[in-house]
């Protein structure tokens, strides 16, 4: 068994994997980037600590550990990004800031004109549904929505333009 840093080893590091330590037990000098696919759950723990100087988060998986300590391998080797590219991100941060609306994936409702009919069969009997300027009619009631009416005819809650087939 060998130790690196205070992390027990099974097995030994493979020395082709974490190159030698520059002195001291600091960060490691190099990491084998081929090497790292056949790391195992310890060994991807050991090179954490010496390559983020801290554990890695808790049931963090090796898949993620593997890929974490590829692409900083790569930094350290190549550079990070340009500062154009950090300059976008940071832009582009700054746009998703915590009230700003993201891009819905949802279709857009359907828009009713007054004077639309909808009708839906349910349990044997249709209803006739009258869109109007500020709701819906239905056997002589009025309606603020589509989902007060399928709550109405069905007595459960549903999404009214689902129940009537609009999205």
């Amino acid at each position: 068994m060998t130790e690196i840093g205070s992390i027990a080893d099974p097995g030994g590091t493979q020395p082709a994997v974490i190159a030698a330590l520059d002195g001291g037990g600091r960060r490691p000098a190099s990491i084998d980037l081929e090497a790292i696919v056949s790391l195992e759950r310890r060994e991807c723990i050991a090179a954490w600590v010496r390559l983020f100087g801290h554990m890695p988060p808790k049931h963090v998986s090796v898949q993620f550990m593997r890929k974490a300590l590829a692409y900083e391998e790569q930094v350290r080797r190549f550079g990070g990004h340009s500062s154009a590219v950090r300059k976008a991100l940071k832009a582009a941060l700054k746009e998703g800031k915590p009230g700003n609306k993201t891009v819905s994936r949802r279709t857009p409702a359907v828009q009713l004109r007054p004077g639309t009919h909808l009708v839906r069969e349910w349990n044997g009997r249709t209803y006739q549904v009258e869109v109007l300027d500020d709701g819906f009619w239905l056997d002589g009631k009025n309606y603020r929505s589509l989902s007060a009416i399928a709550r109405k005819i069905t007595g459960v809650h549903w999404s009214g333009p689902r129940f009537f087939g609009l999205g």
